[in-house]
């Protein structure tokens, strides 16, 4: 990823634009993968170290593939404070993390078996499920969603959700998007038809509104707000967590894997999980030292901004609970959003669509 100052799209725009475009990889076929089930127990006690469950006791690893849903940010820093720190190797897994390769995503990975786990998001993971792919959500590393809506406050934009009627609205022209501005707008007590939808593409979305190509647009509010604010004062957002009456909570981004194949060795699951839910708890308690984990294997990234948003995630990691842990509420009220807005035909993709059976106990 280039550093923030540079003419790009960000790391949550990128993630945004793979989940919208998620329907175009739905038609891929779900592969089997038989997971490897040699593996190893905590070097020199035979045992898990640091609450992390062990395979067993050999001394061979289980390799473990995890795709990333873009670039390296923020909200990734568990998984690199758990691999700098070993913690998948004491589970008895070798883990690596790599990033997506053009044309496919990381469901599409996981489902055709090129990878073990991916980081995906809810808005993705149900089209797909009805198109056939065979994914489930293991974990979400948000309990609630930090999507914002970004502008300047000399559009005449602000966090009322009724400044928005009369404003351009700069998005990659999802569906998605469409349902989502026109339900704030409505709740607003504005007109959905005033707003216009333009598509902006990979542009530097604070560029963009300071030179008034569009009014507002959607980013995360833990990077790209964080950085549009420490640079330009004017800078206003609506988080969509605050409208919660309006629009539905949904959970972006979430750990993906192939329910048969984890199904098969439930055990790689589980391993990969403590030891990842220990990593965030680490981050949790210490962002500091999750910032310089993600810093180690991504030095490219701008270290004042990964500090800054570190710290903002580490307490959102665990805001509702035990790391990872989903609730069928959220699941369901999210799918008959999409139902409702004709982005499924029915609500059957929920089904099996999400597990917290391969968390760490509470």
């Amino acid at each position: 990823m280039a550093a923030p100052s540079q003419t790009t799209v960000t790391p949550a725009g990128r993630a945004r634009r793979s989940g919208l475009a998620a329907a175009a990889l739905a038609g891929a076929a779900a592969a089997a993968l038989a997971l490897v089930g040699c593996s190893a127990a905590a070097p020199g006690t035979g045992a898990p170290a640091d609450g992390a469950q062990s395979l067993g006791s050999g001394t061979e690893l289980t390799p473990v593939t995890l795709m990333l849903n873009w670039t390296p940010n923020a909200h990734h820093a568990g998984f690199y404070y758990a691999k700098e720190h070993g913690l998948y190797e004491k589970a008895g897994l070798d883990v690596e993390i790599l990033e997506p390769g053009d044309g496919i995503g990381a469901a599409a990975s996981v489902a055709e078996g090129r990878a073990e786990f991916g980081i995906s998001q809810a808005e993705s993971l149900l089209p797909a499920r009805a198109a056939g792919m065979d994914l489930e959500a293991v974990a979400t590393l948000l309990p609630v969603n930090d999507s914002v809506l970004m502008g300047v406050k000399r559009s005449g934009f602000s966090d009322d959700p009724g400044s928005l009627a009369g404003l351009t609205y700069g998005g990659y022209g999802g569906a998605l998007e469409t349902e989502i501005m026109s339900a704030l707008t409505t709740c607003g007590g504005g007109n959905p038809a005033d707003v216009e939808f333009i598509e902006i593409g990979n542009v530097d979305y604070l560029a963009g509104l300071e030179q008034g190509k569009f009014d507002v647009t959607w980013v995360f509010g833990g990077w790209d707000a964080l950085r549009a604010q420490a640079e330009n004062d004017d800078v206003v957002v609506l988080p969509m967590a605050a409208h919660d009456d309006c629009i539905p909570n949904w959970y972006t981004p979430v750990i993906v894997g192939n329910s048969a194949n984890m199904a098969q060795e439930p055990e790689t699951a589980r391993a990969f999980l403590a030891a990842t839910s220990l990593g965030y708890d680490a981050v949790v308690a210490d962002p500091a030292a999750g910032a310089k984990a993600l810093l180690a294997a991504a030095p490219e990234l701008d270290a004042a901004l990964v500090e800054r948003a570190v710290s903002y995630y580490a307490p959102r990691f665990t805001a509702q609970g035990r790391f990872g842990e989903m609730d069928e509420a959220v699941w369901q009220r999210f799918t008959d959003f999409l139902v409702e807005a004709d982005m499924l035909d029915d609500a059957s993709p929920v089904n099996g669509a999400w597990t917290n059976e391969y968390l760490p106990a509470a």
